[in-house]
């Protein structure tokens, strides 16, 4: 009889150990390690996973690159750089309840309006469920098809038998292949699946979105080369107090990265919003100190955020420093520069930063907003309401110049704001044509200009 050959992963990474260990040495988890069967790949399996192309020239391969599914949502067509390419695969994460199977049977109901046949597979809920949240959201399209299933080798017959225009499969971690012996959800199982599944896209040319599980910190659960297989990764983002939703483009081998999609849930299901910085702003309280608009860019989308400051003196021996939509560490850095540079003393006092909406921006754009937050709060004065800055702050005090400078000092005059404050740089010229006529710009170098234009 043969052998079976084990061996340890990690249910959090995908480390392959050939014993169990209590720690993995990748992420850190523990008691995260689960013996699996590791199956030998017979001829017939392995036939399966080939493309049979002989190698040719760059130069005789023909595509064309309007080919892509335009979906007739403007936000999900964006993030996905301009709709769905024939033959791709995109991963799709989120937390529970944040809306995935909600915005993607919005999304097939949307193609299948358009007379393409669709396949929603699903593993996790019956039909008659899926049938009561397609009443709700108005998915009724005959060419929208269910399935209910979670046998592997059963979903790749009926899309060959179906040969539809897209295919949903929610979730990843539920499906199972019966050439394992692991339980669905494992390492083997995951990788065996989408192994499968994403040839099948690119031999076929028919898309498939994956919706996958998260780990508790955000993570997509499963092995980590799942995200490298895939064409497109996608997170969906958002605040249980608040009824916006993110979605936001990690990884795209067919648009730009980092590009955002708004969305607002309803009774209805996902509504697009094509002005987040309208809706951003819309509860901004007027004359308040410790207020700021920062433009920031999401991918190729400019969004002005408001940041939030409230500093006050600390009645206890450590101050306390709480952010939320920044970085922490790049809070206490700027106040450590401010303390330096400009001779505001804020080392006994309490720090709370937030920007409004629960948005979360990373970018080293919005130091000059931070800066400028904390200075109003500190000082209790406002800063103008028609004023909006942005900028890289150095450790000693400089503002540096940042990229799409234009495109930023045009979405606040188009939000109606008539000063901007910004970098002093002699290699980035500024450009804004018309729009030159509506804002004012005050360039500075370091942050010692800071307070003379801020208020």
């Amino acid at each position: 009889m043969k052998k079976i050959k084990t061996t340890f992963f990690c249910q959090g990474c995908g480390y392959q150990s050939p014993k169990w260990l209590g720690k993995c040495p990748s992420c850190n988890g523990w008691n995260t390690f689960v013996e699996e069967e590791i199956r030998d790949t017979d001829a017939s399996a392995a036939g399966e996973l080939r493309f049979s192309e002989a190698a040719q020239s760059i130069d005789a391969i023909v595509v064309d690159e309007g080919q892509r599914l335009v979906t007739g949502i403007a936000e999900i067509d964006r993030v996905l750089g301009g709709g769905i390419v024939s033959g791709s695969a995109v991963l799709v994460g989120g937390d529970p309840g944040i809306g995935k199977s909600t915005l993607l049977l919005q999304v097939m109901q949307r193609l299948a309006s358009q007379g393409r046949k669709v396949l929603y597979v699903s593993g996790e809920e019956s039909a008659k469920q899926i049938k009561l949240r397609g009443k709700r959201l108005g998915a009724s399209s005959p060419d929208l098809l269910i399935l209910v299933e979670i046998s592997l080798e059963s979903i790749l017959q009926q899309i060959t038998e179906l040969k539809p225009d897209a295919v949903v499969i929610d979730s990843i971690q539920t499906v199972y292949s019966s050439a394992l012996s692991s339980a669905p959800g494992s390492v083997g199982q995951v990788r065996e699946a989408a192994e499968r599944l994403i040839l099948t896209a690119k031999k076929s040319g028919i898309p498939v979105f994956l919706v996958g599980h998260v780990t508790k910190d955000g993570s997509i659960a499963g092995p980590k080369v799942l995200e490298h297989m895939v064409d497109t990764v996608l997170y969906f983002e958002g605040d249980s107090g608040h009824a916006y939703r993110i979605i936001r483009g990690m990884k795209n081998r067919y648009g730009p990265t980092n590009e955002i999609g708004v969305f607002e849930m309803h009774d209805t299901g996902l509504t697009e919003v094509s002005n987040p910085s309208a809706l951003f702003l819309s509860e901004r309280p007027q004359g308040a100190a410790g207020s700021v608009v920062v433009p920031s860019v999401e991918g190729t989308r400019p969004i002005l955020v408001e940041i939030q400051s409230l500093v006050s003196p600390t009645n206890f021996g450590m101050p306390r420093r709480t952010a939320i939509g920044v970085d922490g560490n790049r809070v206490s850095l700027l106040v450590a520069v401010m303390d330096k540079v400009c001779g505001l003393h804020l080392g006994n006092h309490d720090i709370f930063l937030n920007v409004a909406g629960g948005i979360k921006v990373e970018e080293p754009a919005i130091d000059l907003g931070i800066v400028s937050s904390l200075a109003s709060s500190f000082l209790d004065r406002p800063i103008d309401a028609g004023t909006v800055c942005f900028g890289e702050v150095g450790l000693t005090g400089e503002v540096r110049g940042i990229s799409q400078m234009e495109v930023r000092i045009k979405e606040a005059a188009r939000m109606g704001f008539n000063r901007c404050i910004i970098p002093k740089t002699s290699t980035r010229e500024v450009h804004l044509g018309d729009a030159s006529n509506n804002i004012k710009l005050i360039k500075i170098k370091s942050l010692r200009e800071l307070l003379d234009h801020l208020f």
